[in-house]
């Protein structure tokens, strides 16, 4: 019986099936994790669980920032970044500048650029006021800074962040695909055009960044994206990609049983 159901165009439009669209979803349709395009970056500033993901050869680089490092109770930022360096010295690590002032910013992304050969500066797309820093990253650039240029949410900001990048050293362009999604707006077609604007830049890669759930995996695979960034947790999820949907359905009616019978409820 047809269920009216187009689940191909769905994943192809990045949304997911739904009823009994989903039941009869092919058993083979999922990617194989080990052989996707994108780029997996870890995001977080736990230093022993960067360490431990550091082993997982689906894991390509590392992405920190100032409200990761201070979750984890980082207090001496220079001595993480510098242990960090040290402990996987083989991969791109992001690390971005706090400064608000533009002239402090070039400082700090100076002192930061140094300290590895591997290091990317993350530059936010604006100060705290709403200035663009483009003038900044692109006096970086030319001083042969690689950067990431972060918080982008608009193509309009991509674009610009290309023009200021455009060849010099290879870069990052980050746009919070997540967290446009957070906004009630759907990040896949604006990734599609941030692609574009990136295309004509060898030298730059577009990043996924802040994405909620691992199907935002797949489908930053799907549109060729170059990068996301995954948090430690989400990594934890990428196991189950590919799973039957009917041993995973039987596996949670089984988790429910368990922590019921584990909790002593009683009716």
């Amino acid at each position: 019986m047809a269920t009216g159901v187009d689940v191909e165009s769905l994943l192809i439009a990045g949304r997911r099936p739904s009823g009994d669209g989903l039941a009869r979803m092919p058993r083979d349709d999922a990617p194989d994790i080990t052989r996707l395009r994108v780029q997996i970056f870890a995001d977080g500033a736990d230093l022993a669980g960067i360490l431990e993901v550091a082993r997982n050869p689906i894991v390509k680089g590392f992405t920190t920032n100032p409200t990761l490092m201070r979750a984890a109770g980082i207090i001496d930022y220079e001595g993480f970044a510098r242990e960090l360096v040290a402990a996987v010295p083989d991969m791109p690590i992001c690390f971005e500048v706090f400064a608000d002032e533009f002239e402090e910013m070039f400082r700090q992304a100076l002192r930061i650029a140094a300290w590895g050969e591997q290091v990317y500066v993350k530059i936010p797309v604006t100060n705290t006021s709403g200035s663009s820093t483009m003038s900044v990253a692109r006096e970086l650039s030319q001083a042969g800074v690689k950067l990431n240029i972060t918080a982008m949410f608009t193509p309009a900001q991509v674009r610009a962040a290309g023009e200021a990048l455009a060849g010099g050293p290879p870069g990052f362009l980050s746009v919070f695909a997540g967290r446009i999604a957070d906004a009630g707006h759907d990040p896949l077609p604006l990734m599609r055009e941030c692609l574009q604007i990136a295309h004509p830049y060898p030298n730059l890669r577009l990043i996924w960044a802040s994405p909620r759930e691992i199907f935002n995996v797949i489908q930053a695979d799907q549109i060729g994206c170059h990068v996301i960034t995954v948090t430690h947790d989400l990594l934890k999820k990428l196991s189950s990609v590919g799973k039957d949907l009917d041993q995973f359905s039987l596996e949670t009616v089984q988790m429910f049983h368990r922590d019921a019978a584990a909790a002593g409820y009683t009716l």
